[in-house]
């Protein structure tokens, strides 16, 4: 491949265009684009397969900016790759209503393939994204029809190498074997507080080559050896690749280059004038984009544009050729749920049982009709009962399975499912302990943001975990998600609730979603007594409905704790006392109903109310109100058999019939 003075200008393009973005915004980090800027410009122009007009085309490759806070880099590259963003976005950078935050945003800006920032989450967002393209190339690929076949391109920063998520995503990456990855390493030995030598002097080549990556160190400013590092990369198909390139942080800036400010600091009026005068650019306009840069990425996109039309005539062929397994692929794409799932469910009718079993035998029928379910657990399926037991593993060269063994490394598997569900055409779930949970929030958050859908099964949720003790009896993990806006949080009452949950899971194509399920055997809901399960998709209904429309008390649980609360409500309205009781497995689903079916489960009119659940009392205060109680945990639990636990914390029918006499008093 020929590289002349004209690559050498739009080079120089990409590195102005980020440094007046950020001087303009007087905010931002220009010391990455500046020194990535060639190796960047190599991938775009001569290797990455993408059409502007066509931003989510299944077989483009993907570009994961792992060290997200180089935004300007990959906005620049998108305006000049004719995504729809006009210039005038890149002048907005960073400000309110632009397409160009300052970190890349999924769904924000057109061509931006996940959000990053969280140093780290990209870096496992591609790994998501490879397998993806695996198990796509397993399904649909034929003798004679290559489909898919993407690669999964990135920018790797010494930030993002630092961050355990990334060891953990590397380990995993590198025994699938995932030879479709090609990383860079930006290796510019600057973070914000300066030489990386201060906190990080290990021999990360070493440190790949032991994840079985290939590793490839260039010169990242001849383009040559970065061509030959690529080619190299697509060669090898076993194994992952890593290009270490020594760049310099700022590069041309003449008083910045190599310095801490350059990483996170405008360079300042009088250093991007400077700047400019180095690099042979004229002072005046900013955002100068000369003609001939123009005109090799016209041209070169013209080229991606060819490559896109080929591929779709192929597809073309494909359907004509295998019409069911393109019917197949579309149903994937769309991700097409079957409208009569929930009569096919288990019926667990008046079976007491954990709802984490209640949950492994609903995802087996799942399973069945919803072939892009694919998924697993941080090595603990076998409690969480999430195995697809009539499938095979997922596992180096065999992607044909829809089991994931993700090991134990549930912040790389919360990354990692992200990249699935942006891939496109997967759901993906993953499952571990409740209380683990916390090692991959950030994963859940970002999910939340993009607007992806992830299901996770979080089994063991509550303090009625039992013997193990305190670390592993969730208490405050259920009101924290409840935080994160955009993230369903279901908590069944029983088997056929379960269900339910699951149903709703798969509708939600807009969010992730959790759904919390129990260790310890559940007493069953008589439905043909009470209301049907299927009242959960409204959030929370009335269970035990009061004789007049405000009741005397209104008692609000979830969960495990429902079935104490029937007991204690029967028992109060035996005596005469006129209570109702609500269950509200979603608080999520429920506050998107209508402000008169809320009041018509949840009266303003009574005042006097007890909600249960075995977790932390936060966020429940604006259902009981001033004149109600929350009966909660805000302590860690402790090392018992549950029934104990149960009976020391207060979690008894008793105990709920007593909290409510000293409301509504006796």
């Amino acid at each position: 491949m020929q590289f002349d003075k004209n690559d050498a200008l739009a080079i120089n393009t990409i590195k102005m265009l980020s440094v007046d973005a950020v001087q303009k915004a007087n905010s931002g980090h220009p010391g990455l684009p500046m020194g990535a800027a060639d190796y960047a410009y190599v991938v775009w122009t001569r290797f990455l397969r993408y059409n502007p007009e066509d931003p989510s085309w299944i077989n483009r490759d993907r570009f994961v900016l792992s060290g997200g806070h180089g935004s300007t880099l990959l906005y620049s590259l998108l305006h000049l790759g004719g995504f729809d963003l006009p210039l005038d976005d890149l002048k907005k950078f960073r400000q309110w209503d632009s397409k160009t935050p300052g970190h890349p945003e999924y769904g924000v800006t057109p061509g931006v393939d996940t959000t990053t920032g969280p140093l780290g989450q990209g870096f496992g967002n591609g790994v998501g994204m490879a397998i993806s393209a695996k198990i796509f190339k397993n399904r649909f690929n034929t003798d004679d029809i290559t489909l898919f076949d993407p690669y999964v391109y990135g920018i790797v920063t010494d930030g993002d190498l630092m961050e355990g998520i990334s060891a953990e995503a590397a380990s995993f990456a590198g025994h699938l074997g995932l030879g479709n990855i090609i990383y860079f390493y930006d290796d510019n030995h600057i973070t914000i507080e300066g030489d990386t030598s201060i906190a990080f002097s290990e021999d990360v080549g070493k440190r790949f080559e032991a994840y079985d990556w290939q590793v490839i160190k260039i010169d990242p400013y001849n383009p040559d050896e970065i061509v030959k590092a690529i080619e190299s990369g697509q060669k090898e198909k076993n194994k992952p690749t890593l290009i270490i390139g020594r760049t310099h942080i700022g590069k041309g800036s003449p008083n910045k280059q190599d310095s801490a400010s350059a990483h996170g600091e405008p360079l300042g009026e009088e250093e991007v004038k400077l700047t400019k005068q180095n690099l042979g650019w004229p002072l005046e306009p900013a955002f100068y984009i000369p003609e001939e840069t123009k005109e090799i990425f016209k041209i070169c996109n013209e080229k991606k544009l060819s490559v896109y039309m080929e591929w779709k005539n192929k597809f073309e062929e494909y359907r004509t050729k295998y019409p069911q397994k393109a019917e197949g692929l579309n149903n994937w794409l769309n991700k097409e749920i079957p409208e009569n799932l929930a009569d096919v469910l288990p019926d667990f009718e008046d079976k007491s049982v954990a709802t984490r079993n209640a949950g492994g035998e609903i995802m087996q029928t799942i399973a069945e009709k919803v072939p892009f379910l694919i998924g697993g657990s941080a090595d603990l399926s076998p409690s969480t009962k999430t195995i697809l037991k009539k499938y095979e593993s997922i596992n180096r060269g065999k992607f044909s399975g829809r089991n994931m063994h993700f090991g134990i490394r549930e912040h790389c598997m919360g990354a990692v499912v992200n990249g699935m569900a942006l891939f496109g055409g997967i759901i993906p779930y993953c499952s571990t302990f409740f209380v683990f949970s916390d090692y991959m929030r950030p994963s859940i958050r970002l999910a939340a943001i993009m607007k992806q859908q992830v299901i996770y099964v979080f089994t063991h949720d509550s303090i009625f975990v039992g013997e193990d003790g305190a670390t592993h009896e969730p208490v405050e993990q259920a009101a924290s998600l409840r935080l994160i806006p955009n993230l369903t949080v279901i908590r069944p009452a029983d088997a056929s609730e379960t269900s339910t949950a699951w149903i709703e899971a798969l509708k939600n194509k807009n969010g992730p979603t959790v759904i919390l399920l129990t260790r310890q055997k559940v007493s069953a809901i008589d439905r043909n007594i009470y209301p049907p399960a299927k009242d959960l998709s409204k959030g929370a209904y009335v269970l035990i409905d009061s004789k007049s429309s405000v009741p005397e008390l209104v008692i609000i649980a979830s969960g495990s704790e429902v079935s104490i609360c029937m007991e204690a409500a029967e028992r109060l309205n035996k005596e005469g006392r006129d209570v109702r009781l609500v269950n509200i497995p979603s608080v999520e689903i429920f506050e998107a109903q209508s402000g008169s079916y809320m009041e018509k489960v949840i009266p303003s009119l009574c005042r006097k109310r007890l909600v249960v659940e075995a977790g932390s009392t936060a966020g429940w205060y604006k259902y009981a109100g001033l004149d109600g109680k929350v009966l909660g945990i805000d302590e860690f639990g402790a090392s018992a058999p549950y029934e104990l636990l149960a009976e020391k914390f207060g979690f008894t029918a008793d105990n709920v019939y007593k909290k409510a006499l000293e409301i509504i008093g006796k």
